[in-house]
């Protein structure tokens, strides 16, 4: 029989549930147990595809198309396999559904009602996976806190499925503060957040707090009594040098084995080492990596969101990692560039430059003018969707004399459009039809032999996630190519160009896709290493001229 643990929230959003939910089941899986976790968003968008990366973070890319929370990512990192999309729930997913059901008289005349005909919807969306493979655990993350509105059927559907029987447990995250003035930990926000889940007819059966610090005695002790749950069952989650590590500061406090134990489950299986090796391995490394991302997501009010780019961050580690390097990244804004074209060279000091996927016209001179540098500086580059269109209009405009080059997205005046809608796309922009209708998911590509992108991967077909609507416009392509830059990769048919490659720089590749979302810990993406390959050369070279 599947089990399922419901991952809740309280206190504030942005707790980390995500990590903590992947961290449980990266536990139970180096137990021996098969894995699989779900994502519940109760905002009324359909899925996150049309959500501005400043309003909620990075849009995740499924293998299979769906644009998702970042979480999934999270999941899907740290497990190392593919999440489908349907993993997702969301309110206006759920609601949609059951207004479609209405309209074509499913309900059989009957008064249609959030209870039960809202929550059966969701109780059978997140029972659906049990039905796809022989899942030990399934792990279902509710997005926001407890004390949500919105949250309110989805917590009553999961009281519903304890109700009806079935293996669950509540693991609830809270967020045990120390106020400045007082120096103390205070558990208050903690007991109001399970008070509020009580209230709803569910007990958490553990409840893990996070802090800066490890929770001491005094405050769990305070928790379970005024939760109402063992003491043993206070797991303390404090800021930890690495994210990866969470599962090992978990272990240290055998939450594995209580939630075996709770769930009447053996545990037979161990193989944590290899993962605690990897860790300690990451924090022993000395040589440090100066790696610089151009973007345009990083402000929101006065502060800057890195989450924009999470996938990215993620990959660049986990590059840096196998390489044996410690990455130090720098959020650098590309409309600075646009306001003070002299700060650009500060980019030399840097070991290699990344310019990221986006939307929208903002911040696009100023990645160009990067671009520019970049390639006429020699500094490692690696372009990613947007980053590499913008590299072809860069090209275009200073290569092959084409002054006017830009891409259709930024300038539909433009005279020399090297960067075009799909054919496709085309109708659905014109009726505005923006939800899940962009080219999504896993595509194919064909390497050119000998490329250097090739040789990265180790082979001539490979499959990244994309999450676009715009191209190399065909026209160009002649001209382009006569001009030394290399197309090394393109879909099967030819027709859309997927990877590019200037052969006489240290490392100047780009792609159409998005690697980042298939880069794992322990198995990283073949053009990230490649790029951290490149920016440690660099680093060397430019210590070995200092030094002269």
């Amino acid at each position: 029989m599947v089990n399922y643990i419901i991952v809740t929230g309280g206190v504030i959003s942005g707790l980390g549930k995500g990590i903590t939910t992947a961290s449980i089941g990266k536990i139970l899986q180096l137990h021996g147990y098969k894995v699989t976790a779900m994502k519940i968003d109760p905002y009324i968008n359909c899925d996150a595809g049309t959500l501005r990366p400043t309003e909620h973070g990075e849009v995740w890319v499924t293998e299979d198309g769906g644009e998702i929370d970042q979480d999934l990512g999270h999941y899907e990192r740290f497990l190392d396999i593919n999440i489908p999309k349907h993993h997702n729930i969301t309110t206006g997913q759920v609601y949609g559904i059951v207004i479609d059901k209405e309209r074509k008289g499913k309900y059989l005349g009957k008064t249609v009602q959030p209870i039960p005909h809202v929550t059966d919807e969701i109780k059978e969306r997140i029972r659906r996976p049990s039905t796809e493979g022989k899942y030990d655990f399934i792990l279902v993350e509710i997005g926001g806190t407890v004390g949500d509105y919105e949250n309110v059927l989805f917590l009553e559907a999961v009281r519903q499925m304890k109700r009806e029987g079935n293996h669950l447990i509540d693991v609830h995250v809270t967020y045990v503060p120390v106020l400045e003035t007082l120096g103390e930990a205070k558990t208050k926000p903690t007991q109001h957040s399970v008070k509020l889940l009580r209230e709803m007819g569910i007990q958490p059966d553990f409840i893990i707090t996070r802090s800066e610090k490890p929770l001491d005695e005094p405050r769990r002790d305070k928790i379970a009594l005024f939760c109402n749950v063992d003491e043993e069952d206070v797991i303390s989650d404090s800021n930890i040098d690495n994210v990866y590590a969470v599962p090992l500061m978990f272990e240290e406090q055998y939450l594995s084995k209580k939630i075996l134990k709770k769930l009447h489950l053996r545990k037979d299986h161990n193989d944590l080492a290899t993962w605690k090796t990897y860790i300690e391995n990451i924090r022993s490394y000395e040589k440090k990596l100066n790696i610089g991302i151009v973007g345009k997501y990083f402000d929101i009010g006065s502060f800057k969101l890195s989450d924009s780019y999470i996938s990215v961050i993620e990959a660049v580690k986990h590059a840096a990692w196998n390489n044996g390097f410690t990455p130090y990244i720098e959020w650098i804004d590309s409309k600075q560039y646009e306001r003070d074209p002299n700060t650009i060279t500060n980019l030399n000091e840097l070991d290699g430059i990344i310019v990221p996927g986006g939307f929208g016209l903002s911040g696009i001179e100023g990645k160009i003018s990067t671009i520019q540098h970049v390639r006429e500086h020699n500094i490692p580059y690696l372009g990613l969707c947007l980053g590499m269109q913008l590299a072809v209009v860069e090209y275009a405009r200073n290569i092959c004399g084409l002054s006017d080059a830009n891409s259709k997205e930024v300038n539909k005046e433009t005279q020399h459009s090297v960067i075009d809608v799909i054919p496709e796309q085309a109708t659905i922009i014109r009726e505005s039809r923006y939800g899940a209708t962009m080219r999504l998911g896993s595509y194919p590509a064909i390497l050119q032999p000998g490329s250097q992108v090739q040789q990265l991967y180790g082979k001539t077909k490979v499959y990244e996630r994309h999450r676009h609507r715009y191209e190399v416009n065909p026209e160009y392509i002649e001209l382009l190519e006569q001009k030394g830059l290399v197309f090394s990769g393109k879909s099967p048919d030819r027709v859309l160009m997927e990877f590019m490659e200037l052969p006489n720089h240290p490392f100047f590749i780009a792609t159409q896709a998005h690697p980042e979302f298939k880069s794992r810990p322990m198995k990283p993406s073949p053009v990230f290493d490649g790029f951290v390959k490149a920016a440690w050369k660099k680093q060397q070279q430019d210590q070995k001229i200092m030094v002269k």
